[in-house]
């Protein structure tokens, strides 16, 4: 989803003197060394390994904070049809390799970067690697054929076979580099990156040590179709509501819950205690007009999620907090017309996956029709698993010694937060509990943050070196450090992020320092 370089930015003076400088502390208190290269990078053009062409093996030199590496790229095809191809790109420092490597995750329907390293996992001294996951671009039109039939091998590519075969391939070349396999392997993504780390734990729990999974759009059936949910009321209501209007709800929200953590700092803390009714907004007036009891009505069933004819949640809504311009976007026109805007991979989910036509207007949508199109996304891609991410047992992963740090913002204005508290509540079910599950996968829902970072909130900045300290020095997390940046980068706000259902205890003091607060059982 679209913020993933976002991510990868937040706090980015926080971020980069914890992700360089304690990962290279974490190296030396495990007792690594640097490991040179054993062979040429150019060499690597001629390596070998089953179903991949190795196009291009170069060494790009030094550039500010980026060391020199080894750009390798290469195409991985899928038989029997072979009629696919996974280009990857892995990139391996020419020097001070630490021993271990990180696969990078995508946003959307971009399955990731090949082409690019990340640069803050090399300047630690991570062989690194990236896909596209079988197909160029961040359009879901690669799920058809030109014929309009179903790409069945571009959306395994895409949902789970792209990330498998970077990995593997990664780990051969770092072999043939260094002559070594690296001795840990991490998996770092949000949004899109998040579900791709989650479902590498789910098929193949041996590819990675460890995971970090942020804003992970796990549920993809369930969440692709209820992202319409929104602008499909407000159609058939006849009633785009402008988003000033829309802000007004979040405003008097935030009004009225905002201090029920015991501390005014604007944000929604307490999000499960917060029970705001839409219809105290009727008669607030606006720039754009006079709230109306059909602007409620439509945010009340936004903020309750989609229903069946009988009322029965089919799945979850957004939170009072998160901004409505992501799902349920509306454009007014210089005349006064205001219009839906659909997110855009949801749109993309109904022309190209549901529909399998290009040209659906989903403005031509019956309620009706939502509801098939809703049990046609869970038949054909959560009952399969090929995107979803939504498979509950991760007992192989926790026998090879695996750990997962995953996080959610309650302003994600994307991907339904409790959709991902559903997943780990259901693998607590089938782990045995809370407690079994905290011995390999922690959660943690950062207050006031959107999607994959910013918002009102402190979003995560080291969940990453996280997941590396509970793999290697076995020290799970409790809590994550928050930051939260202004537009020139510089911290304005520190806060713990507590492991769920632990929450962030106001202790009295500046509300902006994260050491004026402690993680509890409830707020007060």
């Amino acid at each position: 989803m679209g913020k993933i370089q976002r991510w990868r930015r937040i706090g980015a003076v926080v971020l980069a003197v914890v992700s360089a400088t304690a990962t290279a502390a974490g190296a030396q208190a495990s007792g690594q060394v640097a490991h040179p290269p054993q062979r040429s990078c150019e060499s690597l053009v001629a390596a070998k390994f089953p179903d991949t062409t190795i196009t291009s093996a170069t060494v790009v030199a030094a550039s500010g904070a980026t060391p020199a590496y080894c750009d390798v790229q290469a195409s991985v095809t899928n038989p029997p049809a072979y009629a696919d191809s996974v280009k990857v790109g892995v990139f391996l420092p020419v020097s001070g390799w630490n021993g271990r490597f990180e696969g990078i995750g995508g946003g959307g329907f971009s399955g990731g970067d090949p082409a690019n390293p990340d640069a803050t996992a090399l300047a630690a001294g991570y062989v690194t690697a990236g896909s596209d996951t079988g197909h160029a671009g961040a359009s879901g039109s690669f799920a058809l054929h030109p014929d309009g039939t179903p790409n069945w091998q571009g959306i395994d590519d895409f949902g789970y076979l792209g990330i498998h075969e970077m990995t593997v391939l990664a780990k051969q070349l770092t072999g043939a580099y260094y002559g070594r396999q690296p001795q840990y392997s991490y998996f770092s993504g949000c949004s899109t990156g998040g579900r791709q780390g989650l479902i590498e734990a789910q098929r193949y729990p041996h590819d990675y040590n460890g995971i970090s999974a942020g804003s992970p759009a796990i549920n993809s059936a369930q969440l692709r179709a209820a992202q319409m949910w929104g602008e499909l009321q407000m159609r058939l209501a006849g009633d785009f509501v402008p988003q000033c209007k829309l802000a007004a709800f979040n405003a008097a929200a935030t009004a009225a819950c905002d201090e029920l953590d015991g501390v005014a700092d604007g944000i929604i803390s307490d999000w499960q205690g917060c029970h705001f009714d839409a219809r105290r907004v009727i008669g607030t007036v606006t720039p754009c007009g006079t709230v109306t009891a059909t602007d409620a009505d439509i945010v009340t069933k936004i903020w309750q999620g989609p229903v069946d004819a009988k009322g029965a949640p089919l799945w979850f809504g957004l939170q009072p907090g998160a901004s409505f311009s992501g799902l349920d976007n509306t454009v007014t026109s210089p005349d006064g017309t205001t219009d839906g805007s659909p997110f855009g991979s949801s749109d993309e989910w109904y022309r190209y996956f549901l529909t399998r036509d290009p040209g659906f207007d989903w403005h031509t949508m019956t309620y009706e029709q939502f509801l098939g199109f809703f049990q046609q996304s869970s038949s054909e891609f959560a009952d399969l698993d090929v995107t979803s991410a939504a498979a509950p047992d991760l007992g192989a992963f926790e026998g090879a010694g695996g750990r997962i740090v995953m996080w959610s913002g309650t302003y994600d204005q994307l991907v339904y937060q409790l959709g991902d508290l559903d997943y780990v509540r259901r693998v607590q079910a089938a782990t045995g509990g809370p407690r079994q599950t905290d011995r390999f996968l922690r959660f943690f829902f950062a207050p006031g943050v959107a999607h994959c970072g910013g918002g009102a909130g402190a979003a995560p900045v080291n969940q990453f070196q996280a997941v590396v300290d509970w793999v290697e020095h076995g020290k799970a997390p409790a809590q994550l450090d928050g930051a939260k940046t202004d537009a020139t980068g510089q911290v304005v706000m520190t806060r713990p992020i507590c492991a769920f259902p632990m929450v962030a205890r106001y202790r009295g003091g500046d509300p902006d320092q994260a050491r004026n607060f402690t993680c509890a059982k409830d707020f007060r």
